[in-house]
């Protein structure tokens, strides 16, 4: 009877005929001379150039994934597998299937992901656009660290790593396109796996046709996967800065014109100024309202004591209550101003003078307006649904 193969080899595939024959024999060479058992797998991607056949007469098992995505070829490859352990890299001859020891010996150690990093290992001239290696790569890999705290994860979108096979399941990873790289590392680090890094090389693909990957179209797809899972980056700090920035100057321009050297504010600012709390105070409630629901249906998404916090006083109730007040104080100026108006006839008042509590007013109203709202949708984010 056949053993259990400790090692698959995982090649996601889309008409890779010039150089899959090559990556699968470095493959089954490795499997060979090191005496690991394990299995080559091919994850066609609807291939049109006979590279199903080209794998099969190497040596590999081809698995036919119909959903059309980088990712969606991963995700296909890796329930397919038999490995307990699983490296995947591309099949354009760019990476070295010959020398996956360090992967395979961090995995048995019990790390559950380990990525390559080429800008460790080397990567040689011409191997990577100049786009890539000076900005693309290393922006958004800082983004990611600096956003969900992955240690020393460096190389965030090397196509070569490995990783426990049930641990990545257990992640439940759904991208289908090449924002797949980046959601592997970020959910291993929400989901607390444990991750090491390893250097190796980048070489040169050896395809005569340009590669899969479109570096606008696809960098802003990483980008907009990790915005959209760090609500904190998108939605509060940006929040939190505009809102405090807005109501500062708004409050301050109540008392009179402010100058800063040949820069002048008045009321002109003041209505800006005001437009710019709320702004930032819908971001604000955005980023909480996004929050309380991942946590309510299961998403892990970075958090904090302090949210922690927040997320266990803040209801419904008070909401409504802290909206009311706001709302009500913005309210008691405008009666004090329309009482002061009739108190004089209702006649022709001073535009500036009035302005500068109306615009204040009228601002607590809409922000106490907001809050009420805020708290009712999450009275119905809280309501259990068989």
């Amino acid at each position: 009877m056949p053993r259990q193969p400790e090692l698959t080899i995982l090649m996601p595939c889309l008409n890779e005929a010039e150089t899959l024959a090559v990556c699968v024999d470095k493959a089954n060479g490795y499997l060979a001379s090191s005496g690991v058992v394990g299995e080559v797998v091919v994850a066609d991607n609807g291939s049109t150039d006979g590279s199903q056949e080209i794998a099969r007469a190497h040596g590999a098992r081809v698995v036919d994934v119909p959903d059309k995505g980088y990712g969606s070829a991963i995700r296909g490859g890796i329930a397919a597998a038999r490995g307990r352990y699983i490296v995947m890299g591309d099949a354009d001859d760019s990476y070295d299937f010959t020398r996956l020891d360090p992967f395979l010996e961090r995995l048995r150690a019990g790390d559950e992901l380990v990525m390559g990093n080429r800008f460790r290992g080397g990567i040689a001239p011409g191997a990577m656009p100049p786009l890539h290696k000076y900005l693309g790569n290393p922006v958004l890999s800082w983004i990611g660290r600096t956003f969900f705290r992955t240690g020393g994860i460096r190389d965030f979108h090397c196509g070569l790593r490995g990783f426990n096979r049930a641990s990545m399941i257990a992640l439940g990873l759904r991208t289908t396109g090449m924002e797949f790289a980046s959601e592997m590392v970020v959910k291993s680090a929400l989901g607390g796996l444990r991750m090491s890094e390893v250097p190796t090389t980048l070489s040169p693909d050896g395809r005569s046709r340009p590669p899969h990957l479109r570096s606008w179209r696809d960098g802003w797809r990483h980008l907009r996967f990790l915005l959209v899972f760090s609500p904190r980056w998108l939605f509060l700090i940006p929040g939190v800065v505009a809102g405090l920035v807005g109501a500062l100057g708004t409050f301050a321009l109540m008392f009179g014109p402010l100058s800063f050297g040949p820069i002048g504010l008045d009321v002109s600012s003041q209505v800006y100024l005001s437009a710019l709390t709320v702004v930032g105070y819908q971001a604000v409630l955005l980023g909480v309202l996004t929050k309380l629901y991942a946590s309510r249906e299961g998403f892990r998404l970075p958090r904090g004591r302090s949210f922690d916090r927040l997320a266990e006083r803040i209801s419904p109730e008070s909401g409504a209550i802290a909206g009311l007040l706001l709302f009500l104080l913005g309210l008691a100026v405008a009666i004090v101003q329309f009482s002061l108006w009739a108190g004089q006839g209702f006649g022709a008042l001073d535009p500036l003078a009035t302005l500068r509590l109306a615009i204040p007013a009228a601002l607590l109203m809409v922000v106490g307006a907001q809050t009420i709202m805020a708290g009712m949708f999450l009275g119905i984010l809280r309501v259990d649904v068989a």
